[in-house]
């Protein structure tokens, strides 16, 4: 039975565009297209239709209802509002962080400490926008505004990435791609740059807030060398591949390290099974019976063969051979690198040497 394709949605930084545009137009010519159309990086023109719109005391503004798609955006159906007034001539574009959004304040970012939380890209797509109502130049200030944009906030990881007072302005192909999980994977490479430009040495990506607490506890990490990695096991350690560090640590549960240890390197149920059966596999070295091998093939899942088997060593197997698949991927003989499997109690089952 065909199923129905999930719809596609707009970035932060797009509405911020048609919003930024609309106003802009109002500002300098005493009218507004509704919708009004923008274009992505790509190419792609898109139409926006506007919630607010108005001007007064030498600006204007104009809001956009973010539309996400399918994707479960933490900013779907909020309002970006984008107020614009002119600025002294030669100056260019400026940018503020209106209510909502977040101001930098940590380096390592691809904007500077001090900087609203408004990305390049977006800020590209909104200079060109009003320089399409402007061709001889824009001189403006621009304030970028995300309604409940602090609440929003504390359900992600921009507080860690030194992000505070609110959300990012976020978008490279002005598209959101449902469950493409963009925002998770931005979040995963910036806290990366962040521990890189703070000098630390020992980074750790986690599967989870269980793990991550527990390796904290064992390492003795700051926060910010914490990196809530999820299930994109192998996108954490390309990126690490690309941007290396002396020390290296994955931390996980056990089901999510023994899928790493077989090769998977995307985590999520849904797209990889967790395979009772690999644990026999693993369990090769402890020279167990052919009862016990098939037990462990049967068990209802990977902690119930794992329980039922009470055999502690097998812990330190997932660990290690789950390292050697992160180090193939890896591909950096001067970075330690150890794996360290806990329980759901944040107990530990298992460590690999740091090789």
């Amino acid at each position: 039975m065909p199923t129905t394709p999930l719809r596609r949605g707009w970035t932060t930084g797009s509405c911020a565009t048609a919003a930024a545009k609309a106003a802009w137009s109002l500002l300098v010519r005493g009218e507004a297209p509704d919708p009004v159309t923008i274009t992505l990086p790509g190419g792609q023109d898109v139409a926006f239709a506007l919630d607010s719109l108005g001007a007064g005391s030498g600006r204007a503004w104009a809001s956009v209802i973010k539309d996400a798609g399918d994707d479960p955006d933490v900013t779907h159906g909020a309002q970006i509002r984008v107020d614009v007034e002119c600025a002294p001539r030669g100056s260019g574009i400026r940018f503020r962080a209106g209510e909502g959004v977040g101001t930098i304040t940590l380096p390592g970012l691809p904007l500077p400490p001090g900087e609203p939380a408004i990305n390049p890209v977006p800020r590209a797509m909104i200079r060109t926008a009003l320089e399409q109502i402007t061709p001889q130049g824009a001189d403006a200030v621009v304030t970028v505004s995300i309604a409940d944009g602090a609440r929003l906030a504390e359900k992600t990881l921009n507080a860690r990435l030194g992000i505070l007072g609110g959300l990012s302005v976020l978008g490279t192909t002005g598209i959101v791609v449902p469950y493409s999980c963009s925002a998770w994977i931005h979040s995963i490479h910036r806290g990366v740059d962040v521990a890189r430009a703070g000098g630390l040495t020992h980074i750790a990506g986690s599967t989870g807030a269980t793990s991550e607490g527990a390796i904290s506890a064992l390492y003795a990490l700051p926060e910010i060398a914490l990196i809530e990695m999820g299930d994109f096991a192998g996108g954490f350690l390309k990126y690490m591949r690309r941007h290396p560090v002396p020390r290296l640590t994955i931390a996980g549960g056990l089901a999510k390290m023994t899928k790493l240890a077989q090769g998977h390197l995307d985590l999520h149920s849904s797209r990889t099974l967790a395979d009772p059966a690999a644990l026999s596999i693993l369990a090769a070295p402890l020279g167990l019976s052919a009862t016990q091998h098939e037990a462990l093939r049967n068990a209802a899942s990977i902690a119930q063969g794992y329980a039922d088997l009470g055999d502690a060593r097998l812990g330190t197997l997932i660990a290690r051979s789950a390292a050697r698949k992160a180090r193939e991927i890896l591909d950096d003989p001067s970075c330690g690198l150890d794996v360290v499997v806990f329980d759901r109690q944040g107990r530990m089952l298992g460590r690999s040497d740091v090789g």
